[in-house]
This record gives C-alpha cells, structure tokens and sequence, in this order.
C-alpha cells in the first residue's frame, strides 16, 4: 500500500539493475517519492542534475540509485597482471558522496550499504572526530564508493590513501549548507582534481538551490539539468508552522508550558549557542523533562548515542546547536521548537525539516524575542508566505522550577601534549644581558 507522499509511479517502472531491484524490495520500496520519479530517468540516461527537494522526500536514495546503476552499467577494465604486481598504489575511487555534516555521512553510508547490498561494490567513510586509523585502514582495503566530509577526505587525498583519477560519479549533498560552513574551496579542490565533467556523472541535490549554489553546479557539472519538485512551498507540506513572540524572560516558561499542553513524543529544540542549550537543558532536567544537549564540541561517540536514543524513544527531548539542523534522518519526531529564531532564512527551513518525514506531519513552533525577531521577515520571504502568530497567554506560562545542576563532561580534550587552559600565554625569554652567569 502506497503511503501518501508517494506517486503512483513504482521502481519497477524503471530499467534498474537487477541487484538494485532485489534491495529495494528487500527493503520494502515499490513507489517512487516525487523527487525520485523526476530525477531517476535523467540520472539512467547518464545526465547531470541539480535537484531540489524538501527535505525527508527521499533524495539520498535517489542519488544512490543512480550511482549505482551507472556504475553496474560502466564497469571498470581489468588491469594487466603485470601492472597488478606492482608496488601497491592508492586506492581507485569510482565514487565519491560529499556531505556537510558527520550525522549525514553517516546516514548516506547507512542507505548505500542497505541500497548496494546485493551488488559487489564496496563502500568506505570517512569524516572527521574520531576513528582515523580505522577509516583510513577501511579505505586502503579497497573501496568503490567513499562517502563523507570535506575535511577528513582531503586529509586522506594528500597522503595518498587514495586517487581520485578514476572517478565515474559524484555527488554533492545539502550544497547550500557546504557554503554555509565555509567547504566550498574543499569542494573546489576535489572536483578539480577529478576526470573533466563530460567523462563523470555528477549529481547536487539540496534543499534549497540558491545562485551560487547553481554557479557551483555549472562550473564543475555537464550542463545539469534542474530539478525542482511540484510544491510551491520550500518547507515540507505537512509541518504546521506557528510563531511566539514571547519577551526574553518568558521563553523558558512559554517552552515549559508547551511541553506540558502539547506532550510531544518526540522533540528538538533548536538553540543558537551551547551556551543557551545548557540553559535550557538545565531548565527542563529541572522540570522533569528528560533532553540532553547535541552542539559541536560533544564526542561523536555521545553525538551517535544521542541520535540513537531519541529514535528508540530512551530520550524525549534533544538540544541542538545548528549542527544538528541537517542530515538527521529520525523517524517520529513530532515537534520542533525554535527556541531562538535562526540567523539565517536556510537553516529555518533545514531545522523543521527534522519533523514531518516521509510522509508524517509534524509542528514547527518558533519564539520570536526581541532578540531575534529581526530574523522573521527573511524567513517568511524564503517561505513564500507568513508565518501563522500564535498569542502568549498566562495559561501557557510555567512558572519554573529552580534548573537541575548538570555535570559537563562530554567536551573533546584539547589535542597535543601540553594543554595549556585557554587564557594561558607562553613565557616570553629573558634577555641574554639579564641571564645569570
């Protein structure tokens, strides 16, 4: 039975391998998602795109599918036993999947091996904060398909772990948020080190396609072609939008009350500084709220944990820092609180993306304080449309218990071995003539 935010076009339509075939109905998938119907006959047809899409629709396994069914299609010669017996070389890349963000690379990885599982190619991740010997070891083994982030990857590119001269296909994920957190010139340096566009099918798929993103795109790409799915708004159908515009002080209490009327099963309250997410962290701990913080400084083995637990249900309530804003894919998340407007129109699309996946529906609930309220309008005009205002009253403000004292202990350590604290100088030398003889 088709779930409501498929089309009635089925996989089975297409010309797909048979490998391919097999793991989609392993994994329960007969009908294409809109972005997935208009992207899949150009991708066969060994075309570039540029693809926009609201998040949760389905574009990771779109692009997948094309990789894969491009690759099964162009096969890779045999070297000559000769060359073979050589010293070993780096390992030959076919495929390289860029991403933003660990949490998404982690993802893409976990749908490639799920999506590729019945064909023989070989998948490798990499990104960075943790398990670099092990990524590197994992690639050097022989890897078809490598999927991460900018950084991690070009680290192992300049020592050599592998080569990038053969690459048939690659991908550009969530492109805008590429430019967002400074990967461009990374981005740059990998394309321009790769076979010339004519001779790679290159895919960019992203939320939101602005002008520098569609420079990007045809600069480095075979005349792509662009993609844009049916609905006119940017933001996901089914997420119900409302706004807030509590004082400062009655942030807390207006989230409290919320909480309390709504009981979200599953939520993320989105935050613009840690300094703020432990705030409120302490305020809910301290109000029987059970919600951990996720910012950029946790360890990713705590960063996956978190991730984990709020999909189980062990934990109802994430903090997050806009370092969590894309490339969560969690089924079931019921409520997204901006408790802080963000700064940047894109990232209001990309945090309530997190609810009202696949299909579900989902509230989007924003705090428009004096503080941030001047973002509202820039939201609004990405929207297309306003924001429905919903009134503070006194039923919907808690007062507070006191905030629970929370012990922090998940900051990465400082690297090398002398750790200095942060407002610590190094001793300046004495001059010659002051030395004692």
């Amino acid at each position: 039975m088709k779930s409501n935010y498929l089309t009635s076009v089925s996989f089975s339509e297409f010309n797909l391998n048979p490998h391919l075939n097999a793991a989609l109905t392993e994994a329960g998938f007969n009908y294409c998602t809109e972005i997935q119907q208009l992207a899949l006959p150009l991708m066969l047809e060994g075309k570039d795109i540029a693809a926009q899409s609201q998040t949760g629709t389905g574009k990771t396994a779109a692009f997948l599918l094309g990789l894969y069914q491009y690759l099964l299609n162009n096969p890779i010669a045999e070297k000559p036993a000769a060359e073979n017996k050589s010293a070993k070389k780096p390992t030959e890349l076919r495929a390289l999947i860029l991403a933003p963000t660990r949490e998404l690379a982690i993802q893409i990885h976990k749908d490639a091996l799920q999506l590729g599982s019945n064909t023989e190619l070989s998948t490798a991740l990499a990104y960075g904060g943790t398990g670099y010997e092990s990524q590197r070891k994992a690639i050097e083994a022989g890897a078809d398909i490598l999927i991460g982030t900018p950084g991690r990857i070009i680290d192992y590119f300049k020592q050599g772990v592998f080569s990038l001269r053969n690459i048939q296909v690659v991908v550009l994920d969530e492109a805008d948020r590429m430019f967002d957190l400074g990967f461009i010139n990374d981005i740059r340096y990998l394309l321009r080190r790769m076979p010339e566009p004519e001779q790679r099918l290159n895919l960019l798929f992203s939320a939101t396609l602005s002008h520098r993103v569609m420079e990007l795109a045809y600069e480095h790409m075979n005349n792509p072609t662009g993609l844009k799915t049916e609905s006119d708004q940017i933001a996901a159908d089914k997420v119900v939008q409302r706004v807030f515009h509590p004082a400062s002080d009655e942030k807390i209490p207006l989230l409290l009350g919320l909480m309390q009327t709504l009981q979200p099963q599953r939520s993320i309250v989105f935050v613009n500084t840690k300094r703020v997410a432990e705030r409120v962290q302490a305020y809910l701990v301290g109000n029987s709220v059970n919600a951990e913080v996720l910012s950029g400084d946790v360890r990713q083995n705590k960063r996956q944990r978190l991730i984990t637990d709020l999909a189980d249900g062990s934990l109802n309530t994430l903090i997050a820092t806009d370092v969590a804003a894309r490339g969560l894919h969690i089924e079931g998340v019921t409520h997204v609180f901006n408790f802080d407007l963000p700064q940047n129109a894109e990232d209001y699309v990309h945090r309530i993306g997190r609810t009202a996946r696949a299909g579900a529906s989902g509230e989007a609930i924003s705090f428009a304080c004096e503080e941030y309220v001047f973002s509202l309008p820039e939201i609004e005009e990405l929207l297309g449309q306003e924001i429905p205002a919903s009134q503070v009253t006194d039923e919907l403000l808690i007062k507070p218990l006191a905030p629970a004292k929370i012990q922090r202990n998940n900051v990465k350590p400082r690297s090398g071995p002398n750790k200095r604290s942060r407002n610590s100088r190094p001793r300046k030398p004495r001059p010659a003539s002051a030395k004692s003889g």
